[in-house]
C-alpha cells in the first residue's frame, strides 16, 4: 500500500511540475568594435513545445554605457542609432495618446519627465557609472543618472521570475537586464506573455544568467537594432513609432 501511494505522489508531482523553457540552440556574433555581443537563442516551452526566439545584445559596463534617446520627430529605430553612434539598442518605455513620455526618464544627465507612481510602473533602468535596474522605491536620484529611463513590469528578481504577472496575452517584448558582475543587456522577445517572459528570461542564456530584469514598451513598439562586425545591421523594426529609445554606446 505504501509503495502504490509513493508512485501515485511521483506522478501527481510530475503531472503538476512547471513548464520549463529550454534553449533549443543559439548563436553569439560581435560588434563592429567587438564591445558588445548579439546572442539569438531559440527555446521551447517543455510540456507544450511553445516556442520563443530571444535577441539581445550583451555587454559589460566597463566598456558600455546606456544613452537615452528622445524621439520627438519620430525617427524609426535603425535611423536613430545610427545617427546617435550607438552599438546597439531597442526601443524605449511608455507613451500617452499625445505622444508625451510617461515615467522617469533622463537624458545627458537632465531629467525630462518626471517619476510616475502606477502598478506596470515598476523598474527604473539607470546608468552611471554602472548599469542598474532600480524598484522605484529603491530609486535616489542622488546618484545623479547619466540615463534612465521608468517602466515595468519588474519580471525578474534575485533571478527568479516574479510571480504575478498576466499569462494569457502572448505579444512582442522588449527587456533591459543585469546580471552578476558587470554584465548587462538589452533585448527582444517574440511572442509571448509576460508570466512566459519571466521564465524566459530566468533561465541562463547561454553564459548568461540574469539577476534583474524588467520589461519595456512592448507590442508593436517592440524593436532590436545591433551593429555586426562588418558593419552591416542585424534589425528587427517596430511597427509603429515610438517616443524614445535605449542605445548602448562605448565609454
Amino acid at each position: 500500500m505504501r509503495k502504490l501511494s509513493a508512485a501515485f505522489l511521483f506522478l501527481a508531482l510530475a503531472t503538476f511540475a512547471p513548464a520549463q523553457w529550454i534553449e533549443k540552440n543559439s548563436g553569439d556574433e560581435s560588434s563592429f568594435d567587438g564591445r558588445v555581443v548579439h546572442r539569438h537563442v531559440d527555446l521551447a516551452e517543455s510540456e507544450t513545445n511553445n516556442r520563443a526566439i530571444v535577441d539581445f545584445a550583451l555587454f559589460s559596463a566597463k566598456s558600455c554605457k546606456l544613452r537615452v534617446i528622445d524621439n520627438a520627430d519620430g525617427v524609426n529605430l535603425a535611423d536613430a542609432m545610427q545617427r546617435a553612434s550607438c552599438i546597439a539598442g531597442i526601443n524605449g518605455g511608455y507613451f500617452d495618446p499625445n505622444f508625451a513620455p510617461l515615467g522617469l526618464r533622463i537624458i545627458n544627465g537632465k531629467v525630462t519627465s518626471r517619476l510616475t507612481r502606477g502598478r506596470l510602473m515598476s523598474g527604473v533602468l539607470a546608468s552611471d557609472n554602472a548599469i542598474h535596474i532600480f524598484r522605484v522605491g529603491e530609486l535616489s536620484l542622488r546618484r545623479k543618472p547619466n540615463a534612465a529611463i521608468e517602466c515595468g513590469p519588474f519580471l525578474v528578481d534575485f533571478a527568479k521570475p516574479v510571480r504575478g504577472l498576466e499569462a494569457m496575452r502572448a505579444a512582442r517584448r522588449t527587456f533591459a537586464a543585469t546580471g552578476s558582475g558587470d554584465r548587462a543587456a538589452l533585448g527582444f522577445c517574440s511572442d509571448a506573455t509576460l508570466a512566459d517572459l519571466a521564465k524566459i528570461l530566468a533561465t541562463p542564456l547561454g553564459d548568461f544568467k540574469i539577476q534583474r530584469a524588467l520589461n519595456l514598451d512592448g507590442g508593436s513598439s517592440s524593436a532590436f537594432w545591433f551593429r555586426r562586425d562588418d558593419g552591416s545591421a542585424f534589425s528587427i523594426p517596430e511597427e509603429k513609432t515610438v517616443r524614445d529609445f535605449v542605445g548602448i554606446v562605448a565609454r
